[in-house]
């Protein structure tokens, strides 16, 4: 999300009545002085798995079941929908909104694809692009749904290249922008990396409304098993990227970087001691608009990082035990954790890899 903060009569306005009479005290007292609410996926107590919506101080709202484990989140503001993409190998997404005014749907991956757990809507709400693998020809594709039409899938684009995992689109709806990891995986060997020895990372630009390819940046062949995974992009239409390191874990690779159209990649110098507490490792990253933030978490050390969006210095650098999703709040960034924590609040739940903001702006 990247789009400013609204007030709590904003949010109950959204809500409406249905969704407010379901709530329980607590929950709807939550809301009430709630400064934004969050969606994520979650595992519960028992075991199963489900989509949350959570306050900023980590107050849960409301829940509810998904057919698997989730990974990423998309939330459209031009339509309250919000999307819970399968951890990769899954093929099911469920599209639903925050608010319960309408019925969840469930989509399922074509035939010889499986969603690889991110995706994105697009500005004005009327298509969701999801990343997905071609696993038996190796490539990495963009499905196309019709959000106005019951998220029937209408089309495809290449990604041009191998394993893409998280995308976005720029504000204007013109491109798509894909993190491909370069790691090639195929669903009868599960979640098996098969091609350390040889990855191909890349950022790919690709136009939105005939899927040409605009801009392709693999990363330099010393940085081969730097697989790109992350993104988002800035106030100042700046994409930043972040990475995971296959290699040896003493190294000391680059792992966050930025681009515009047009440039080249630009790595950030994070000092060794920050690239050791993220243990080579990002898990999820995320834009703060308003102060000119980036914010990236890592489940490995268990830190999140504070980046400052100009310069790229670090600012903050807390330990978060098996930090997961982080997503803009109002000052700095809104943290989950696997362990149950969002911010300050514990609750017995296990908080999932992404977290997204859902209020409409």
């Amino acid at each position: 999300m990247r789009s400013g903060l609204i007030d709590r009569r904003a949010f109950v306005k959204a809500a409406g009545l249905t969704f407010l009479a379901a709530l329980k005290p607590g929950a709807l007292m939550a809301l009430e002085r709630a400064d934004a609410v969050y969606a994520s996926g979650i595992r519960t107590p028992d075991g199963s798995f489900a989509v949350a919506t959570v306050t900023e101080r980590g107050e849960i709202l409301d829940q509810m079941a998904l057919p698997a484990r989730a990974h990423g989140m998309a939330f459209s503001k031009a339509t309250d929908k919000t999307v819970a993409f399968a951890r990769r190998p899954g093929t099911y997404a469920m599209i639903f909104d925050p608010w319960n005014k309408a019925e969840p749907i469930v989509v399922t991956s074509r035939e010889g694809r499986h969603f690889y757990g991110h995706g994105t809507f697009s500005p004005d709400g009327k298509l969701l692009y999801a990343s997905e693998n071609d696993f038996d020809n190796n490539r990495g594709m963009i499905g196309i749904y019709d959000a106005r039409n019951h998220f029937v899938r209408i089309g495809e684009y290449e990604t041009y290249g191998t394993g893409p995992h998280d995308m976005t689109v720029s504000d204007d709806g013109k491109l798509l922008i894909v993190a491909n990891g370069g790691i090639e995986t195929h669903p009868d060997f599960g979640r098996t990396k098969l091609n350390l020895d040889h990855m191909e990372p890349s950022l790919t630009l690709i136009d939105a409304a005939s899927g040409r390819l605009v801009e392709k940046h693999a990363l330099p062949p010393q940085y081969a098993q730097v697989s790109t995974r992350h993104v988002d992009i800035d106030s100042q239409g700046r994409i930043w990227f972040a990475c995971q390191y296959e290699g040896h874990r003493n190294d000391l690779p680059p792992l966050v970087g930025h681009f515009s159209r047009g440039e080249d990649l630009t790595f950030v110098p994070l000092p060794d001691d920050t690239t050791r507490a993220l243990g080579n490792y990002v898990g999820a990253i995320a834009v703060n608009r308003t102060d000119n933030l980036v914010g990236v978490t890592s489940p490995v050390e268990g830190t999140s990082v504070t980046l400052d969006a100009k310069t790229g210095a670090v600012l903050k650098v807390e330990s978060v035990p098996d930090a997961a999703g982080i997503a803009p709040a109002r000052h700095g960034f809104a943290v989950s954790s696997y362990d149950g924590d969002f911010l300050s609040e514990h609750s017995d739940v296990a908080w999932d890899q992404h977290i997204v903001r859902v209020a409409r702006g």
